[in-house]
């Protein structure tokens, strides 16, 4: 159990979720990447009481690694150059002048395969540019964290910037890689047609030998095109696939980063991409609902005993540990308020209750949980001398 008050931040939670979640066995839930990276500067006034809180932290767990940036996937390599269109006769046949502007056709078209092929390798080259800047912004901002810094630190605030628009660059690339696409498949149309024209021509009435021999070499021409073209088509789609997945992950994962840059503790990669790691099987679609508290501890119990009180760390920490091992998770937010006092006291810490729940709930959002995962309850108790929020797994 994780308990936060005025003191210190104990985390203990590793005998609770080991125990809860041994000898189970879950599929994964299909989780939405964010997409946006929140600037994590924050509020002055916020950023400052956070630095002046006396927090005592416990020594990183397993679950406490820095947020790194995964290895961009590997581009294609290959370099679609069409061999050429092999020259011919003009045989004064009708047969031969229709060789003749199909021969031109494959030349049109091979020079579109040449000029489509010189535009793939340049965007492949800004790609692994913007993906080394990325990681190299990536790096510093974790090698900061690593050692420890301030909350809000404006060199990492920096820093954080530098990669969101690094990595923008990269959507972008993917966005032309997409415009290449649509070029290419327009080549693909027009070596099919040109191909089933030099079929048709093979059937044209008074063709002398000649002919047929220059349509048959003009045949062999054009299909290698076709395969050519067809290669070029399907390694770029791979190359977007598996960029714009690239893309998404670390999309979510910089809303994590932001967190911690804002807290100026180290977290870890975004929860969303933690619970798909470790799924193993099938997909869900599940939303958190609450059911009975009955005989159940919670997870993490976070008392509002002060302002500003620093739970971000022990809650990611809780939270990463439990999607680990059972990555279909979901959990129910409890604010509980203390009991005495009288019907108003009660009903003024009953609102100030909920609206505490609210914000763990925005944090664990910021942290790539989605909002379907997180249920929101409130109850009150003669135990509780100040304001809590408990979370409990559903």
């Amino acid at each position: 159990m994780t308990f936060i008050n005025n003191r210190s931040i104990v985390v203990s939670a590793t005998v609770l979720i080991t125990g809860l979640l041994a000898g189970c066995s879950f599929s994964s839930d299909s989780l939405l990447p964010s997409l946006t990276g929140e600037d994590p500067a924050g509020s002055s006034s916020t950023t400052q009481a956070q630095s002046r809180a006396p927090v005592q932290q416990s020594t990183p767990t397993r679950a406490q690694q820095p947020v790194r940036a995964a290895q961009p996937p590997a581009m294609g390599t290959t370099k679609f150059e069409p061999k050429g269109v092999t020259s011919g006769s003009n045989t004064g046949t009708f047969v031969g002048q229709k060789a003749i502007e199909l021969r031109a056709e494959l030349r049109r078209l091979q020079a579109n395969v040449s000029k489509n092929n010189g535009e793939l390798q340049s965007v492949r080259g800004k790609t692994v540019q913007d993906s080394q800047r990325y990681h190299t912004a990536i790096s510093a901002i974790n090698a900061r964290l690593q050692v420890g810094t301030t909350p809000g630190n404006p060199v990492l605030v920096g820093q954080f910037n530098q990669a969101l628009s690094d990595l923008k660059k990269i959507g972008d690339d993917i966005s032309d890689m997409n415009v290449l696409t649509t070029n290419v498949t327009a080549d693909s149309t027009l070596a099919a047609f040109l191909a089933e024209n030099t079929r048709a021509a093979f059937r044209l009435s008074g063709a002398i030998d000649t002919d047929h021999q220059q349509l048959s070499i003009l045949e062999d021409e054009v299909n290698r095109t076709v395969v050519l073209i067809d290669r070029l088509l399907k390694e770029l789609t791979e190359d977007i696939q598996r960029q714009t997945n690239y893309v998404a992950t670390e999309r979510s994962n910089l809303n994590t980063l932001s967190a911690a840059v804002k807290s100026g503790e180290l977290m870890g990669a975004s929860l969303t991409n933690r619970a798909l790691t470790a799924a193993t099987a099938g997909t869900t679609n599940r939303r958190a609902q609450s059911r009975s508290l009955v005989g159940r501890r919670p997870l993490v119990v976070i008392r509002f005993d002060r302002s500003n009180v620093a739970y971000d760390q022990a809650l990611y920490s809780a939270v990463s540990r439990t999607l680990e091992r059972r990555p279909s998770a979901t959990f129910e937010l409890v604010a509980v308020a203390p009991a005495s006092g009288g019907a108003a006291r009660v009903a003024l810490n009953s609102n100030k209750a909920r609206r505490n729940a609210e914000s763990v709930m925005r944090s664990l959002q910021r942290m790539g949980l989605p909002p379907q995962r997180i249920a929101v309850s409130a109850r009150t108790s003669q135990a509780a001398q100040s304001n809590e929020v408990h979370l409990y797994l559903n």
